[in-house]
């Protein structure tokens, strides 16, 4: 499961964290399976989700028609505005419209976060759910 991928990372899967782990997104680039996930914990900001594509943006093996899932059960505060989102769904997302985008989540709070990108992305292929298992089945995996 791509939920263990941080655990057991092999010769087509790259792992990349930031200095700051308790803060940071850990991401999984797997290019045999063409996907991403990402894991955010505790306090997440705008400048956080901001460093997370930057990094994968610029890492060799990333393509902007990968899938990905995006792992928000772990994090605890969400510190986003209106124009965080904005920014977030009109200038930095850097995968393409038809890439499939799993989120899942576990509060409500987080849904309402992954809902705002999903409906400000509107011609995205994004979907929430409860467990990876879900969202791996939803990619086809």
């Amino acid at each position: 499961m791509l939920q263990n991928e941080f655990s057991r990372l092999g010769t087509t899967r790259e792992k990349s964290s930031s200095a700051v782990p308790e803060e940071a997104a850990e991401f999984v680039i797997d290019s045999e399976r063409r996907m991403v996930v990402v894991r955010f914990r505790n306090r997440v900001t705008g400048a956080d989700i901001a460093d997370y594509v930057k990094r994968m943006a610029c890492h060799p093996r990333f393509e902007p028609s990968f899938s990905e899932i995006v792992d928000l059960t772990g994090v605890k505060d969400l510190d986003l505005n209106a124009d965080d989102f904005l920014r977030l769904a009109d200038q930095i997302d850097p995968f393409l419209a038809d890439a499939k985008r799993a989120f899942v989540v576990r509060t409500s709070v987080q849904n309402h976060a992954a809902r705002m990108h999903r409906i400000l992305r509107v011609h995205r292929n994004i979907e929430i759910f409860r467990s990876f298992e879900e969202a791996e089945e939803w990619l086809g995996l």
